[in-house]
């Protein structure tokens, strides 16, 4: 007869550096895992013990053992995408001249007809203070695709040869939720936003319609497998163990489950699906937590207004420096209502994109009438970006459980764009500080591509909230203190995720997931934050990621 022995899970002991205890600025010595979960944080002697057994130990140089970054707002896919398109961002391109020349240099060695695209210029920050048009990218090419993505991500412009092809002619309406851009004669001048980018997808692609910005390009299944893996490997080198997918689609979901299948999906993803699959969710019985501790399907993501950025974020009263542009709204007040209404009553949480009083305005509205028809508490309803919240609109927040989910790095970039389109309203942009003193748990994410990965840049531009121009934004209430940042990075947004029982923290029961900082955060200023260094990443009790050299 034989007898089956299960194998015992290995154990690590990590020593030689502080360990960051949850939820204090307390430190430890050392942390013991065993499988994937940590099993005691405190002393070495103590850690030792509670092992009995140590197969591994990490003997680290000083630094500090922190909980692994949690990125609760990005868009993985599209950022590797992103990163393997031609780099515009405006440390690179100064002016549209700089940019034609970028674009001609790496469209040199290009097939015949394969699509040249480029990523992250921003048109306040280009000399000529506007967007490209189709005669400037026609310098470019006029034989293939050429098509520059905004840093917003909602849209760009695309040279006279992709407007031929996609049959956009000055005939062509915007369609709801959109826009086509056109020259003061009436021809297209080459801007498509938000779901006027539906065009670009090609009759068998991804389909996003009034339901935001379409950013879900096809491409190969092995190269959208690259740009997955390429951006796993940004994520894991910044210290960010696990993240939420702030707009899946059918490409994105593909990739995540190829990649998942084929043990290469070392991060751990929250999917929030495109409110344009909400029927289809709904239709298949889809709900919150579907799935594993590696990926599983969060919530729904939607938008209520644009962006900030591009003007598009929706102000009835006009914007500052021209009352006569408003920007949009998705849905009418009536539609939003209703598809929150049918995700809440399902049990899905939602995710809204909402950037003006007025659009974060409609989702508290519609999230209280949710709430109304069938009460489900602690659903944690998200406001992505929340940039310009009212301080009554922030303690309604606290009233109905609804959580804010802000990106530092945009005002640190485009904070005085902001100030520009929208007055002396753009000083509140991302108020962290009033969230916090009003009771409501900030959280804290990048949205990659819009900006890279970099928690601890996120958490040092919440503390000084000073733009790359060197603009301080705001009265020191708005500012979030380092400690409270770190946590907005790591338990709180953990706790956006649905996931603060496994994530965002170093405690016995939590999975392994931690990062090795060359420094302690709490032990140096706010603006020498970003320069404390990643050494090591660990998810679930293995090294994912160490600098080189290590």
């Amino acid at each position: 007869m034989s007898r089956h022995t299960e194998t015992p899970e290995h154990t690590l002991l990590v020593t030689g550096a502080a360990v960051a205890v949850v939820g204090t600025s307390v430190r430890a010595e050392a942390l013991a895992v065993r499988g994937d979960r940590i099993v005691h944080v405190g002393s070495a002697e103590d850690a030792r013990a509670a092992l009995g057994r140590v197969d591994e130990e990490l003997v680290l140089e000083g630094g500090l053992v922190h909980p692994g970054f949690v990125d609760a707002h990005c868009h993985p896919v599209m950022y590797g995408q992103a990163l393997a398109w031609v780099d515009l961002r405006p440390e690179r391109v100064p002016d549209i001249d700089t940019l034609v020349e970028v674009l001609r240099e790496a469209g040199r060695d290009l097939p015949a007809g394969v699509p040249l695209r480029g990523f992250g210029y921003e048109h306040r920050r280009l000399a000529e203070q506007r967007h490209p048009t189709c005669h400037d990218l026609d310098r470019v090419a006029e034989d293939r695709e050429v098509y520059v993505m905004n840093a917003s991500g909602h849209g760009g412009v695309v040279n006279s040869h992709t407007l031929r092809t996609c049959g956009i002619t000055a005939g062509t309406p915007s369609p709801e939720g959109g826009s086509i851009g056109h020259f003061e004669d009436g021809e297209p001048d080459g801007q498509l936003w938000d779901a006027a980018c539906d065009l670009l997808t090609g009759p068998a692609g991804v389909k996003i319609g009034n339901h935001g910005p379409n950013f879900h390009l096809s491409e190969p299944e092995e190269i959208m497998a690259d740009h997955l893996l390429r951006a796993q490997e940004v994520f894991l080198a910044a210290g960010v163990t696990t993240i939420g997918d702030a707009q899946v689609s059918r490409r994105e979901m593909e990739t995540y489950l190829r990649a998942a299948d084929d043990g290469r999906l070392r991060m751990r993803v929250s999917a929030y699906l495109t409110s344009a699959l909400l029927d289809t969710a709904l239709e298949l019985g889809a709900v919150r937590g579907f799935g594993d501790d590696r990926f599983r399907i969060q919530g729904v993501k939607f938008y209520a207004d644009g962006t900030l950025g591009g003007w598009t974020a929706y102000f009835p009263e006009g914007y500052a420096a021209d009352c006569c542009h408003h920007g949009q709204l998705y849905h009418s007040v009536e539609e939003y209502a209703d598809i929150v209404r049918r995700a809440h009553a399902a049990g899905l949480q939602t995710a809204t994109h909402a950037q003006s009083p007025y659009a974060i305005g409609m989702v508290l509205d519609a999230v209280e009438k949710a709430q109304a028809d069938r009460e489900r508490p602690d659903m944690r309803h998200r406001i992505e970006h929340c940039g310009l919240p009212t301080d009554e609109q922030i303690d309604r927040m606290g009233t109905l459980g609804v959580v804010p989910v802000m990106q530092p790095q945009h005002h640190l970039r485009t904070g005085d764009g902001t100030l520009t389109a929208v007055g002396e309203l753009g000083h509140r942009y991302n108020p962290a500080g009033h969230c916090a003193d009003a009771g409501v748990p900030v959280v804290f994410s990048s949205d990659a591509p819009v900006a890279p990965p970099a928690p601890l840049e996120s958490v040092a531009a919440a503390a000084t909230r000073r733009t790359v121009l060197g603009t301080v934004l705001g009265e020191e209430s708005l500012r979030l203190p380092v400690e409270a940042g770190l946590h907005a990075h790591t338990a709180a947004a953990a706790r956006a995720l649905h996931r603060e029982d496994s994530v965002g923290a170093l405690a016995p029961g939590m999975l392994a997931d931690f990062v090795v900082l060359d420094a302690d955060p709490l032990t140096v200023s706010a603006e020498e934050l970003t320069g404390i260094r990643v050494r090591e990443t660990w998810v679930g009790g293995q090294r994912a990621w160490a600098a080189s050299g290590r």
